[in-house]
């Protein structure tokens, strides 16, 4: 049986303020659970229909209907874990680093965490405003990426502003990224889903760049974020 105080403190983690207060987040879905229980993330406590085999002290057994109390699911899974928040790593500015201005959509984020995963982009580095990366949504979208990319939430002004390196922004205006020069280190900055990159931000970038519509009618109106991200990471990626 799960008792009261449990049941709180999970369903609490479904609102970032009693996250970072706690220092943790909910995945759920068995294939998740597994891949962070093999990263270097560890495991508060595992709630489950169908034992891991794990310390036993962590896992606890439960039937359907005490899942379904926790979950944050409509259709539960069959287990729900709750992990440790890691700590974020130093940056690397030798590398490519994707940077969001006030990304709102949890699932263009966890969207462009796997993208960040799969193009082998080490890290991503967030606006305040941008939606938590811990996020119950992110972390279902994340698919386990979010183990292998190194997320930070900054000052996003002030951390481009520090940085010696080339600056590209994604706009409707930009130049043509298929013919534009682009290094393999610098920072690439993808705005918010209604109202772009900021004035704020958009005075700090040294590259406008553009995926060009090869449509007839050329009507469609813009692209989604992680759509976007996808086309020019993997252009960026192609390079090297």
């Amino acid at each position: 049986m799960l008792s009261k105080s449990q049941i709180k403190l999970i369903t609490s983690l479904k609102q970032k303020k009693y996250r970072q207060q706690h220092g943790l987040f909910v995945v759920e879905g068995v294939k998740t659970i597994k891949e962070l229980l093999a990263s270097s993330l560890t495991l508060y406590a595992l709630y489950t229909t169908e034992s891991f085999n794990i310390d036993a002290k962590l896992e606890t057994v439960i039937s359907e209907a005490d899942l379904k109390r926790i979950s944050f699911l409509t259709t539960p899974n069959t287990a729900l874990a709750v992990f440790k928040m890691p700590k974020p790593e130093a940056i690397d500015s030798n590398n490519l680093i994707v940077a969001l201005d006030s990304v709102r959509d949890p699932g263009n984020l966890g969207t462009i965490i796997r993208l960040c995963d799969w193009f082998g982009i080490k890290d991503l580095v967030c606006s305040k405003e941008t939606v938590d990366c811990f996020n119950p949504k992110v972390i279902q979208a994340t698919m386990g990426s979010i183990t292998r990319v190194n997320i930070n939430y900054v000052n996003l002004e002030e951390f481009i502003s520090l940085v010696p390196v080339p600056v590209f922004g994604a706009f409707m205006e930009g130049d043509n990224v298929y013919s534009s020069d682009l290094p393999k280190n610098g920072i690439l900055v993808m705005g918010n889903e209604a109202n772009g990159i900021s004035k704020e931000i958009e005075n700090l970038v040294t590259d406008k760049i553009s995926i060009p519509r090869f449509g007839d009618l050329q009507a469609t109106e813009s692209l989604n974020v992680a759509t976007a991200t996808a086309i020019l990471l993997s252009e960026f990626k192609r390079r090297f």
